[in-house]
C-alpha cells in the first residue's frame, strides 16, 4: 500500500518549485493564482530568493505547501492508499488527499503562519532536539522541570524536538544530558511550537478554520495530533487545529501506517527528511522515495 507523506517547516531551499512553476501549465496556473491569493509575489522569493529570504514566516510554511501540492496534482500516477504531513505538512496532506481545496488551504497556511509569528512576538519561547534518550525519560524531565517546558515533535525513536519558554527548555536540557542524552541541542527557531505557547495561534486559525469548507478525503489522513487514520471532516477539522498546541506524534503515525499495511512511502515536496525519518521508524522493509520535481 502507497503511503505519501508531506515535509514541515525547515525543508525549503531557494529554486524550490522553479522547473514545476517552467515546465508544467497546471502548475503554473496554480503558482500564479497562489501569488493572487497571498498577496505578494511568493514565486520570485521561492525561485530567486536566498536561504535567508525563504525564512520569512509568511513565506516559508506557503512555499513549503505550494512545492509540496503542486507534486500531489501534478504527479500522472498520485494514487494514495493513505497519506500524512507532518506539522505544516499535514495541511498539504489535507489537499492532497482532497480534505480542502487548494485555495482554502494556502489561504489557511498564510493565517496560520501569520498567526504562528504574532504568538512567538507574545511570548518568545524556543526548541531543542534530544538525542538517544529514552521517549518516557524525555517526558518524564519535562514533567518535573519549571515553567512551560513539553515534547513537541516525536520524530523518530531517540529523536524528540522538546518546545517552550526559553529558560525551561535550557533547563530541561541539561537534565536532559545528565539524564543520558547524547545531546540535547537548542534549535535556530522563532518560537515554542507545538506548545501551549502557541495558544493565540489557535485561537486566529480556528477563525480560519470555521470558515473553510472541508470534505471526506479519498483516503485515510494519519493526522499529527492522534497518530490515527481519519476521513471525518469535523476530526480532521478539530485535530488540524488542536495540531498548533499539540505534539507532533510522527513516530507513532509512521508505525501505525506501517501496522495498517503501508509497505511503500513517498515524500512529496522539498528535503528528504521524511525518508530518512521513516527509514529509522520501520522495523520491516518498506520501500521509501521522495519527488521535489516531476
Amino acid at each position: 500500500m502507497k503511503s505519501y507523506v508531506f515535509p514541515g517547516q525547515g525543508s525549503q531551499f531557494p529554486g524550490m518549485a522553479k522547473d514545476l512553476y517552467e515546465n508544467n501549465t497546471v502548475a503554473h496556473a496554480m503558482l500564479e493564482k497562489a501569488n493572487e491569493i497571498l498577496g505578494f509575489r511568493i514565486t520570485d522569493i521561492m525561485f530567486e530568493g536566498t536561504a535567508d529570504d525563504l525564512k520569512q514566516t509568511k513565506v516559508t510554511q506557503p512555499a513549503i505547501f505550494l512545492h509540496s501540492v503542486l507534486l500531489a496534482k501534478c504527479l500522472p500516477d498520485f494514487a494514495p492508499d493513505m497519506v500524512a504531513g507532518h506539522s505544516l505538512g499535514e495541511f498539504s496532506a489535507l489537499v492532497a488527499a482532497g480534505a480542502m481545496d487548494f485555495e482554502e488551504g494556502l489561504k489557511l497556511v498564510s493565517i496560520r503562519a501569520q498567526a504562528m509569528q504574532k504568538a512567538c512576538e507574545i511570548t518568545p519561547g524556543t526548541m531543542a532536539a534530544v538525542i538517544a534518550l529514552p521517549t518516557e525519560k524525555v517526558e518524564q524531565i519535562c514533567a518535573e522541570t519549571e515553567g512551560v517546558v513539553v515534547a513537541a515533535n516525536y520524530n523518530c525513536d531517540g529523536q524528540i524536538v522538546i518546545s517552550g519558554e526559553k529558560e525551561a527548555v535550557e533547563a530541561a536540557c541539561v537534565k536532559m544530558k545528565e539524564a543520558g542524552a547524547k545531546r540535547a541541542l537548542p534549535l535556530p527557531v522563532g518560537g515554542a511550537f507545538h506548545s501551549p505557547l502557541m495558544e493565540p495561534a489557535r485561537a486566529e486559525l480556528a477563525e480560519g478554520t470555521e470558515k473553510a469548507v472541508f470534505s471526506t478525503p479519498i483516503c485515510p489522513v494519519y493526522q499529527n495530533v492522534t497518530a490515527q487514520p481519519s476521513t471525518d471532516p469535523e476530526e480532521i477539522k478539530a485535530n488540524l487545529l488542536a495540531q498548533l498546541t499539540s505534539p507532533v506524534r510522527w513516530t507513532q503515525s509512521v508505525k501505525n501506517m506501517i501496522a495498517d499495511g503501508a509497505d511503500h512511502f513517498i515524500e512529496l515536496g522539498p528535503g528528504k527528511v521524511l525518508q530518512g525519518l521513516v527509514a529509522k521508524i520501520a522495523t520491516e522493509p518498506v520501500a521509501i522515495e521522495g519527488h521535489q520535481s516531476l
